[in-house]
């Protein structure tokens, strides 16, 4: 998953804090949260998905890749992209389209769209205002939180980086390096996902 399961459901709770009451009249600000945590991750779970099915799919042409000397990233990145469109899903990887943050504009704009759309059908929120207002104001919330993310998971990186030998990226102690740093740098930004 791009983002941690921590960070979705920390995002979803400011979402709904910016949102209330302005935006939004809610009952169970919790029943908020999380329905705003479960639209979030299943979109972000799509994209999961396909990428799992994309490993099958290449793992049943391992020998052949490799006796071609085809490259998998390359490969992967095809295929990826080929069911993608066929399928019409919104990339959510923003680094694969050049955006800074780790989700794409276009997918946070989705998500956006899907949130506005569940809110009004909910018993539990009432929305105050023009759904496109409401929608934009969780454009900006998604964006100021995944900018802040995005400078802690930059430093997170940058301390692992400094560390006397070199440790690679995808080795089980960079994994639980950057798990530590990058929940140290986030305290220090005033986030705490416990």
């Amino acid at each position: 998953m791009l983002l941690p399961k921590e960070l979705i459901a920390y995002l979803a709770k400011q979402l709904v804090g910016r949102l209330s009451p302005g935006c939004l009249d809610i009952s169970s600000p919790q029943a908020a949260a999380d329905i705003v945590t479960t639209v979030i991750f299943e979109e972000l779970e799509v994209e999961d998905k396909l990428n799992d099915e994309v490993r099958e799919i290449l793992s049943q042409y391992s020998d052949y890749m490799r006796k071609e000397g085809v490259s998998y990233q390359e490969m992967f990145r095809r295929i990826k992209n080929t069911l993608i469109s066929q399928r019409k899903v919104i990339k959510a990887s923003g680094r694969d389209t050049g955006d800074p943050m780790k989700l794409s504009r276009d997918k946070i704009t989705d998500i956006s769209h899907k949130l506005v759309t569940v809110f009004r059908k909910s018993r539990e929120i009432r929305i105050k205002k023009e759904p496109n207002e409401i929608r934009l104001e969780i454009v900006k919330g998604f964006t100021e939180i995944l900018t802040l993310e995005e400078k802690v998971d930059k430093a997170a990186r940058t301390k692992i980086r400094s560390q006397k030998r070199e440790i690679g990226e995808g080795t089980e102690e960079y994994d639980l390096l950057h798990k530590r740093y990058y929940a140290e740098e986030l305290k220090r930004f005033g986030i705490d996902l416990r």
